[in-house]
């Protein structure tokens, strides 16, 4: 069993707390993505359970067995480095087998294990040069590979993607799910892309500022976001937020207004819709504003819109044409907004 307990870990350096008391339960066989900008301490998260940090508070567990006070070569973890790590004097093959070799394995098991890592990341082509002669998404292949060789209890994967350009991140992507299925191995992947998070994880972290925000599957941290911070990082486009007053179900705000709530509560509140929840319209609408831009992605027309002292997103149809600055109006239904409170940010359930 590969599970990862984190019993009130934190994380200072003199007076500046980089982790605060993090409580987290991670499944055997799990892909967790541990979500957020940079400086929440996700990545902080990674090196404590890899040992490369030491815990200033709390317990680290792997597989039930406390690991705080075990060198990172002990706690049968392999991490996966954002800037590859690779030796540039040796060869695929060899920069593969390298963690064999120092970990004193078996030499008679060496070809085989290599072979098989060889072959799930499908670089049979490549074992014989050198980093220097591989573009970046083979150079991550390869790190993958040498992760994989070790047979490891637990993999971490420290925003593994970041130096890949947009199309090979989308086809590394779908590699890393797929063999994390198929190892079956308990996984930690940090990242600050949301996109990565909401297509890799079995469950998201969502950490800012040293705390968790969130946790949950990427279906239901889109669907039921806890508070302003994760509905505004979650999705893209990211959500909507607009400020006003509720009263009797009612929203109004600058040049909005939208009826038909379902709740009870009063006063000052942040409303959230998501751009593809929502309709445009040149006649009438909940939302009255001015194009501000427009964006083709080829199966929709992004309009964003300058209103209620906020840039808001809306979904239309390719076809949808208009000059910046034109009138528009959003059309948005009570069933699909969200609430949170003006003052904390957390949301209010009906």
């Amino acid at each position: 069993m590969a599970t990862i307990t984190l019993r009130g870990v934190t994380k200072r350096w003199g007076q500046f707390i980089g982790v605060k008391s993090l409580d987290l339960e991670i499944a055997d066989r799990e892909f967790l993505v541990l979500l957020g900008p940079s400086g929440c301490g996700k990545t902080t998260t990674m090196r404590m359970v890899a040992g490369l940090e030491t815990a200033s508070e709390g317990d680290i567990l792997i597989g039930g067995k406390r690991v705080n006070d075990l060198e990172p070569k002990d706690r049968d973890v392999a991490m996966v480095f954002q800037s590859y790590g690779l030796y540039p004097n040796l060869t695929v093959w060899e920069n593969i087998r390298f963690p064999l070799k120092v970990r004193k394995v078996d030499p008679s098991t060496h070809t085989e294990r290599v072979q098989r890592a060889v072959d799930m990341v499908e670089l049979n082509d490549f074992v014989h040069r050198k980093p220097a002669e591989l573009s970046g998404g083979q150079r991550q292949r390869v790190a993958l590979a040498r992760a994989i060789v070790r047979e490891p209890t637990v993999f971490l994967m420290d925003e593994p993607l970041s130096n890949l350009d947009a199309k090979l991140r989308v086809s590394t992507r779908a590699q890393i799910k797929n063999l994390q299925h198929r190892l079956a191995t308990t996984t930690i992947y940090v990242t600050h892309d949301q996109i990565e998070a909401m297509t890799l994880a079995d469950r998201v972290v969502v950490m800012n500022a040293g705390a968790v925000q969130q946790v949950g599957t990427p279906i239901e941290i889109y669907d039921r976001p806890a508070n302003t911070f994760v509905a505004g990082f979650i999705g893209s486009p990211a959500m909507n937020l607009l400020s006003g007053e509720i009263s009797e179900g009612v929203f109004t705000g600058d040049k909005v207004r939208i009826e038909g709530l379902a709740t009870n509560h009063k006063g000052p509140v942040t409303l959230g819709f998501r751009a593809e929840d929502s309709g445009i319209s040149t006649a009438a609408g909940e939302i009255s504003a001015q194009v501000y831009s427009l964006e083709l992605l080829g199966d929709c027309t992004i309009v964003t819109m300058h209103a209620g002292g906020a840039l808001l997103s809306v979904k239309a149809p390719k076809e949808f044409r208009a000059v910046i600055g034109d009138p528009v109006h959003a059309t948005v239904s009570a069933a699909i907004c969200h609430l949170f409170d003006a003052t904390t940010g957390e949301r209010i359930e009906p």
